[in-house]
């Protein structure tokens, strides 16, 4: 799940997505974001999802097709296929599908596990020198980043803006999607450095950010990395200093503010977080903030 947004369940019935306008102002930014979403396959369920709410051409993923503009997926979840070029990839978890103007493609969940996946979509003279400089290439449209938190965040950014639809929002998205494309070659560049220990702290973080709205589950987060709790406990302090627990309430006390900053409802923000009861939430952001969380959206509104 994101945090607080309507996304797809898991029988893929429903899913957040938003198509996008732009103006001549937008264009003179040199990148607008043209659409961009999240769902949930789940196994069994045909794919695409709600493919009759979708623009003509976003409705055939699942079968060769042809876009007028660039999207990057990333996919967390499951296991599935991409094809383009001629070539076929496996999709598992922490793969990045990039999709160029008039490359033909098509990529798909296995229909026994389904996947979890957020795209966006974009275009521009700047993407366009992005990819004649060799930044973005057709020859490159496949990257194994892994889990990875800057990345799932600048998605979550970007449907909060997307969402919301505030005054310039087009630009702040644009920007976005270029810190999207430099976090995943980023990532690709330094993930074959990266110590066992590394990437099993980084899995952990990836997992308790994309859960921020629930409950931790730390026997969950052990299996899903083939590390036991005590293991991944020991690990995980050894390189953050702060416990499982503490890191994942550290992260929902962090989104805590920035849905506070919306100017949300305490009461709302409490509940799209996880927590049954609004009054336990407000003492432990006091505890953590030294402040409550209704002086917080007056502290930011100064």
């Amino acid at each position: 799940m994101i945090f607080g947004m309507p996304i797809g369940t898991s029988d893929g019935k429903t899913a957040f997505f938003r198509y996008l306008t732009w103006s001549e102002e937008d264009e003179r930014w040199q990148i607008v974001c043209t659409d961009a979403g999240h769902s949930e396959i789940g196994p069994g369920t045909p794919y695409p999802p709600n493919k009759n709410d979708h623009p003509g051409q976003f409705k055939s993923v699942a079968a060769d097709r042809t876009l007028n503009e660039y999207q990057i997926v990333y996919v967390t979840k499951g296991r599935g296929i991409f094809q383009t070029g001629g070539l076929q990839h496996v999709v598992l978890p922490g793969s990045i599908i990039v999709l160029f103007p008039g490359v033909s493609h098509f990529y798909k969940p296995d229909l026994d596990v389904g996947w979890s996946e957020y795209w966006v979509g974009f275009k521009g003279s700047h993407a366009d020198t992005l990819c004649r400089e060799g930044f973005l290439s057709p020859a490159r449209p496949f990257f194994e980043v892994g889990l990875q938190n800057g990345i799932l965040s600048l998605y979550t950014q970007i449907f909060d803006l997307v969402r919301n639809q505030e005054p310039l929002y087009q630009l702040k998205a644009g920007a976005l999607i270029l810190g999207l494309a430099a976090e995943i070659l980023a990532c690709e560049r330094s993930s074959a450095q990266a110590t066992h220990s590394e990437k099993l702290v980084a899995k952990a973080k990836f997992l308790m950010e994309e859960n921020v709205d629930g409950e931790i589950n730390l026997n969950g987060i052990g299996d899903a990395l083939g590390a036991s709790t005590s293991h991944l406990n020991e690990v995980f302090k050894s390189y953050t200093s702060m416990t499982p627990y503490q890191y994942f309430i550290s992260i929902k006390i962090g989104r805590a503010k920035e849905l506070l900053e919306r100017d949300l409802p305490v009461k709302e923000v409490a509940f799209s977080l996880g927590f049954s009861d609004e009054y336990y939430f407000s003492r432990l952001f006091k505890s953590k903030t030294g402040i409550s969380p209704s002086h917080w959206k007056n502290y930011v509104r100064q």
